[in-house]
């Protein structure tokens, strides 16, 4: 390791930074700083966030004796320190990769990681959870919930805390508020404020002052009002306070200083206690203190330009946001409205041209289905624009408050399939079975860019639920237009005629069957449609074929290839079948191609289980299909 990093080499677990000083800890953060920033530049990953909490994770881990302490940090955005200074800083050059660390935080990787998650908002319930199993197991473990201001606008962080106020256990909770800024002047009396509230005289005539008047009628309540007034005369925390919380802060940050004494006073607390922390994102990188959001997820990056590496062609989220901009030009009924995924759906442009009607609803998947709902009783045309894996959050939204009115909203489902880097807390590989069983729902999956600005034009169009599911990253390079111009609901596409093999394609896989399908001389067909499914094609592709393959980039359990399997089971039909999409098993980080070759979805994948299935055929029914000498004719 570069002598550059002369403390951080010694730190092997969070106790070796135990017994640094204050001056040390100040070095061991600049020096934390300096190897995040050289790691995420190589490999990209979430940089902003973690910049930023750099002090903060280690004032927490100087503080409380992790792993015996509970430390649930929200997402994992913000983790890549901790992960530095435990046990994995020689692996960050593995970062996001196939078999190398995880972007987000994982029980299976580290005991230092309390709790796994890449969704937003849920640290406070999980950390309430341990803090009162730790009380029910006397093992006088503290707890530790770190949330930023962001996750914070979800109503389960919010559940979290209502609940927290009815529970005797210790809690602390650290909102880490990277949007205000503290003044110099402001910033020291804060500070003092900060240590003075969390110190031993002021909790001594607190909990004393408690004490003595406990037996005289309405004094505690007089007291308590009167301490919550006092406070929310100079800090913002009335909120938390009325909450159930002992409230302390605003604290600055990147104080190592102050944050250590803080939280050394904070430690000796027993209860629920919020700890407001104000830090910065991109803090010590000019280029993403400039532009966090821009910073907040990276691909890999030159440190001295800020310039990031990027993907040609055109991407499905920036078809979404051109036809968004071009639909609410055509109709001023269209409302856009995101759950906190501006930048990340492709809404820029929308949210700076049609300002008015443009509705960012924070990290509140089922507030915004239920507002969209709302809206479509009015007469608006309402637009979600939501990640696969984020609606999952808002599922019964969608079945009671949308589909069970049969409400005219669409849903522009991006990052629909396997997702690289990201893994299994953001496949969106669900969301095809759980859709297609919603009553009145259409759900469609385009193969090609032109298809998928067509199909958002189905989708609006329709006066009902319907659903866009969409891949991340660029599609094929088919060109576009700007015309509005729909589908007919329900129809599929033959793209290639062949003998005896049909290969019904949904959505991403298209371009690997037919490569499939020209070399074995199979019939692909572009089915468009999960629901409603082109019943009529299925039928012909059964009547003409011996074998009947499926293909989809979402689990197979009540996908679209059992879809069609129901409706064969219907007709009584006889033909062979077989299904491929993800198995049952939640796919790790990695290369995207990786991953479908992993999961058999790429080209080879489909012809090998294809070869497999007509050997069977074969050996059970000589001769019946038998590809074996010219399956790949011109591979």
């Amino acid at each position: 390791m570069p002598n550059r990093y002369q403390l951080l080499q010694t730190i092997h677990t969070p106790a070796d930074l135990r017994e640094f000083n204050d001056a040390q800890l100040v070095q061991l953060a600049a020096e934390v700083r300096e190897f995040l920033l050289e790691s995420v530049s190589a490999t990209g990953g979430h940089l902003a966030a973690g910049l930023g909490t750099v002090e903060l994770t280690i004032a927490l881990h100087h503080v409380f004796n992790t792993p015996h302490d509970r430390l649930v940090w929200d997402i994992g955005h913000q983790a890549y320190p901790h992960k530095i200074l435990t046990g994995r800083r020689e692996a960050m050059h593995s970062l996001r990769q196939r078999n190398g660390l995880s972007g987000f935080l994982s029980r299976d990787e580290s005991e230092y990681d309390a709790f796994g998650a890449g969704h937003s908002s849920t640290s406070i319930s999980a950390a309430l959870g341990m803090a009162v199993a730790a009380k029910q197991q006397g093992s006088g473990r503290k707890t530790v919930a770190v949330i930023g201001d962001g996750a914070m606008t979800a109503g389960m962080a919010f559940e979290a805390l209502n609940n927290a106020g009815d529970q005797e256990c210790d809690l602390l909770v650290v909102l880490n508020d990277n949007e205000m800024s503290i003044s110099p002047n402001r910033g020291a009396l804060h500070n003092h404020l900060s240590r003075l509230l969390s110190g031993r005289m002021y909790t001594g005539i607190r909990q004393g002052s408690k004490h003595a008047l406990s037996r005289l009628p309405g004094a505690q309540h007089f007291l308590r009002r009167w301490e919550e007034h006092l406070k929310g005369m100079i800090l913002p925390g009335t909120l938390f306070e009325e909450l159930g919380f002992n409230y302390i802060g605003p604290v600055d940050g990147h104080d190592l200083p102050t944050l250590v004494g803080t939280l050394q006073n904070m430690h000796k607390l027993s209860g629920r206690n919020l700890l407001h922390v104000v830090t910065r994102k991109g803090k010590g990188y000019h280029h993403a203190e400039q532009n966090p959001c821009v910073y907040h997820g990276v691909t890999p990056f030159d440190r001295a330009t800020g310039e990031q590496k990027t993907s040609s062609g055109t991407t499905y989220t920036r078809v979404f946001g051109d036809w968004l901009c071009d639909m609410a030009a055509d109709d001023e009924r269209l409302v856009g409205i995101t759950p906190a995924m501006c930048e990340g759906s492709g809404m820029v442009q929308f949210a700076e041209r049609f300002r008015d009607r443009y509705f960012d609803v924070g990290i509140a998947e089922q507030h915004a289905l239920t507002f969209a709902a709302g809206m479509a009783c009015e007469g608006m045309k309402p637009v979600v624009a939501i990640y696969s894996t984020f609606l999952q959050r808002a599922y019964d939204q969608l079945i009671h408050d949308i589909a069970l009115q049969n409400l005219d909203v669409t849903f522009a489902i991006d990052r629909a399939g396997l997702v690289g880097a990201d893994g299994a807390t953001h496949a969106g590989v669900f969301d095809l079975g759980f859709l297609r069983c919603v009553p009145n729902m259409i759900v469609m999956a385009p193969a090609d860019e032109l298809e998928c600005r067509r199909m958002l034009s189905t989708a609006y169009q329709y006066n009902g639920p319907a659903a866009v599911r969409y891949p991340r990253g660029a599609g094929p390079g088919i060109a576009l237009d700007n015309s509005l111009e729909s589908l007919p609901i329900g129809k599929a596409e033959i793209c290639r005629r062949g003998n005896r093999v049909a290969i019904l394609a949904f959505g991403s896989r298209l371009a690997a069957a037919l490569a499939a399908g020209n070399t074995i001389n199979a019939t692909v067909v572009n089915m468009r449609f999960v629901k409603p499914l082109d019943t009529d094609m299925i039928t012909a592709m059964a009547s003409e074929h011996e074998l009947i393959v499926t293909v989809e980039e979402n689990v197979l359990q009540g996908g679209a290839g059992s879809a069609v399997n129901e409706v064969l089971n219907s007709l009584g039909s006889s033909v062979q079948t077989i299904n491929l999409g993800i198995p049952d098993a939640f796919i790790e980080h990695g290369d995207h191609q990786r991953q479908l070759a992993e999961c058999g979805l790429d080209t080879d994948g489909i012809l090998d289980a294809i070869t497999a299935a007509t050997e069977t055929m074969t050996a059970h029914t000589p001769g019946t299909l038998d590809l074996k000498n010219s399956t790949r004719l011109n591979g």
